[in-house]
């Protein structure tokens, strides 16, 4: 597993400096963060995995095209996670808050045999989110429901209140041998002030749309550096 390196804290260290401006500029610069790099036709387009939470209250596409093929980028997409090969985000940033990412600059063996119903943690101390979905070298879906016993961030005890979430990765073959990878993440809950602030856009959707759009960079970087 790689180590952490003096770039590593200084980008985490922009990182956190994105993720304050978002937080304060929230309103301003909300459709940059939830539809970053992603085309309209991206946007309207339905996704595997959709209808596993299917009138989200929120939810964010971000798109990023790597120059290599699908195949090439599957082994580095189905290894991540915490305890795997990370998230290729901001690791020092998630380090911070006890996280234990490391993330990986090769393939690793061990952790290509992803399949439904295992679970890919965050945090080592958070449930897992639930492997819904696998589709070799085009889809991978997380998916967490409090109302299935699936849970992927701490949910409320009160009567009535549910969480459910996806968080879903495609590759899309391009006709010029380059391929789309596209994210996606939709969010349901009952709209109490503490669910919306927990699971909703205002504090979530600054965080998660930065530390994501890092996470699609890494990948392209970590696939376009090994297909050269």
């Amino acid at each position: 597993m790689a180590q952490t390196t003096f770039k590593d804290v200084i980008e985490g260290i922009g990182g956190a400096i994105l993720i304050g401006t978002n937080l304060i500029l929230w309103p301003f610069l909300h459709s940059w963060r939830v539809r970053w790099g992603a085309t309209d036709e991206e946007l309207k387009q339905t996704l595997v995995g959709d209808e596993l939470v299917p009138q989200p209250k929120w939810s964010y596409t971000q798109a990023v095209t790597i120059c290599a093929s699908a195949e090439q980028a599957w082994p580095w997409l189905v290894q991540m996670g915490q305890g795997r090969g990370g998230l290729y985000s901001y690791e020092w940033l998630e380090n911070l808050i006890g996280c234990d990412i490391h993330n990986a600059n090769r393939i690793l063996t061990e952790f290509q045999n992803l399949k439904p119903g295992d679970g890919i943690k965050l945090h080592p101390q958070a449930p897992a989110y639930a492997v819904a979905i696998v589709e070799p070298c085009r889809a991978i879906v997380l998916h967490g429901d409090t109302r299935l016993g699936s849970v992927p961030v701490p949910a409320s005890n009160s009567k009535g209140d549910y969480f459910a979430s996806t968080w879903g990765f495609y590759l899309v073959p391009q006709n010029d041998g380059t391929t789309r990878f596209i994210t996606r993440f939709r969010s349901d809950y009952n709209e109490k002030f503490a669910n919306t602030m927990m699971y909703g856009p205002p504090l979530v959707e600054p965080i998660s749309c930065v530390m994501q759009r890092k996470m699609l960079l890494g990948i392209k970087q970590r696939v376009e550096t090994a297909a050269r």
